[in-house]
């Protein structure tokens, strides 16, 4: 039985390249919309971030989701992603 190739993806905080479930990703919607997809499964263009809320801080600082995603994100969006991951991480 061969062994299934495991999706590895980097964190836009770190850069650590992790396998693909252990990470979060962030989407744009094609309706312009930026939020977490916990599910990995909404359509649109995506980028990925550890569940860790200090990765978040430092792809934000770098400005590194804004340009995976090619559009500009609005201070309050970044809030309320920080929120969720804190939320998230809390509920572990």
């Amino acid at each position: 039985m061969a062994l299934r190739k495991i999706p590895v993806r980097m964190c836009a905080g770190c850069s650590e390249h992790k396998p693909k479930k252990e990470l979060v990703r962030v989407v744009r919607t094609p309706e312009g919309e930026i939020l977490l997809d916990l599910t990995g499964k909404k359509s649109g263009r995506g980028a990925y971030v550890c569940h860790d809320p200090e990765c978040l801080k430092k792809a934000r600082r770098a400005r590194r989701l804004e340009r995976a995603l090619d559009c500009p994100i609005p201070d309050e969006v970044y809030d309320r992603m920080q929120a969720e991951l804190e939320g998230k991480a809390d509920g572990q």
